[in-house]
This record gives structure tokens, C-alpha cells and sequence, in this order.
């Protein structure tokens, strides 16, 4: 048998098509630049600065089967996926040298809702050969990053970051009543986060469009052998692909 992953060729997809509005972004905000003088010349010297943030994000699970899997007469093939959600946050910024910041950035993530397609190979009456089953999240979400600027260019600069994640799920069904349609998620995830971003100086905010990658280390799976659509997993761990509008004083 052989199993191809759409999910895969999506991810390539949305990698591709978030490269290009990046890109596209880039370009007019540095037109735009280009066209007045420098902006705010002293902001680089402020010691700390506060600001919000605004994000799109896709979230699915990573999967680790059971070794009994293979075993298992109920069902043939799982495939997880996702809904896209928005996240809201607040953010401060410490600098700590003229290329380093250090960065907060509390947020709220709703929706985004991750999914498990289940192929059976018996299905029950009543049951169809498909079943999905859906796990709704609502996530708080404490990420800490270290921020590794370039020289500023004109009313342009790009920057790096990386860092850690600690998520609390309040959609968490991981003390809920045994059910057989269960996949169990515990409430929290800890995890590593990195990505890419562009300032762009206006006259009374800097804009940055940000594009961040976000993997959980821990297994969320509240794993239950009795039940028929937790049990074929050993680990659950999530991945985040964020696309994200910061303003900042």
C-alpha cells in the first residue's frame, strides 16, 4: 500500500505563497521608504518599547503511531490536518545591545482547530469508511524569543528570532468522560519557535511583517489503550506556522 500525504504538498504550497507576500510586502513598504527621509532616527537608542500583534496560523499534529498499529483490525490509515486560526497579542521588547533584543509576546489563539482523519478497515453499522475526528483549541500563549537585528538600512531593517513557547490549551479535553470518538489532548505544550521579520520605519509606528515556525517538544497525547481512536497513537506533538503584523511604537 502506498500513502500519500497531502498534507505535504499543501505545506510546500503555503511555504511558497507566504514567501511571495513577504516579498511583494518588502518591496512596496521599501518603495515607500525610499521616498522620505529617516524616520524616528533615535528609536534603535530606546531601551524598551511595547507594541501588539496580529497573526493568521495553521496548526496541526505530529504523529507517532503505536507499534501495535499495525496490529489494529479497526483502522487503516490516519491522517491529521487543521483549520487556520487568528491569534492577538501583546508585545515588549528589551534591548539589550545594538543587534540583540530580547521579547515577550503573550497572545490569545482562536480557532484553529486540529483534525484527525481516520480510514477504517471495518467500519460499524452506522459508520462510514471515513471518520474525522475534530479537537477545538483555544490556546494562551507565553513565547519569549531573542531577536538578532541587522544594520539599519535607510527606514529598513531585517531581523531573526528564536526562542521558546509554553501554550495552555482552555479547550482541553483531556479530563473528559471516556468516549470511544475521544482523542484526548493535555493542556500544556512546551516548545521552541523560530523565524523571520522586517521593520519598516513609518513616521509614528514601525511595521513588521513576520513570518514564525513554531514546534512543540512535548507529547500532548493523554493516551488511552481502550479507546478506539486514541489508542493507535503513542505521541501527539504540535506544529505551528504563523503569519503575523506587529505594530510597535
Amino acid at each position: 500500500m502506498i500513502y500519500f500525504n497531502k498534507r505535504c504538498i499543501a505545506g510546500r504550497y503555503l511555504g511558497k505563497a507566504a514567501f511571495l507576500f513577504l516579498l511583494a510586502l518588502t518591496g512596496v513598504f521599501r518603495t515607500q521608504a525610499q521616498r522620505i527621509g529617516l524616520n524616528r532616527p533615535d528609536h534603535d537608542d530606546w531601551r524598551y518599547y511595547f507594541g501588539m500583534s496580529i497573526s493568521y496560523n495553521s496548526s496541526y499534529l505530529h504523529t507517532s503511531k503505536n507499534p501495535r498499529f499495525y496490529q489494529n483490525d479497526s483502522i487503516l490509515v490516519t491522517e491529521p490536518g487543521s483549520k487556520g486560526g487568528i491569534a492577538l497579542g501583546l508585545l515588549g521588547t528589551l534591548r539589550i545591545s545594538n543587534h540583540l533584543e530580547f521579547r515577550a509576546n503573550p497572545q490569545l489563539i482562536i480557532g484553529g482547530s486540529k483534525y484527525i482523519t481516520y480510514t477504517l478497515k471495518n467500519p460499524s453499522p452506522g459508520e462510514s469508511i471515513i471518520e474525522q475526528k475534530l479537537m477545538p483549541s483555544t490556546i494562551v500563549g507565553f513565547p519569549f524569543h531573542f531577536k538578532f537585528n541587522s544594520d539599519r538600512i535607510h527606514n529598513f531593517r531585517v531581523y531573526l528570532l528564536g526562542g521558546i513557547k509554553y501554550d495552555l490549551d482552555l479547550a482541553s479535553n483531556s479530563a473528559a468522560r471516556n468516549a470511544e470518538d475521544l482523542v484526548k489532548l493535555k493542556k500544556g505544550d512546551f516548545g521552541v519557535e523560530t523565524g523571520i521579520g522586517f521593520n519598516f520605519y513609518l513616521r509614528f509606528v514601525t511595521v513588521s511583517p513576520e513570518i514564525k515556525f513554531s514546534q512543540g517538544l512535548t507529547n500532548i497525547h493523554s493516551r488511552d489503550p481502550s479507546l478506539k481512536y486514541s489508542s493507535v497513537f503513542d505521541k501527539l506533538q504540535s506544529r505551528m506556522i504563523f503569519f503575523t503584523l506587529n505594530l510597535e511604537d
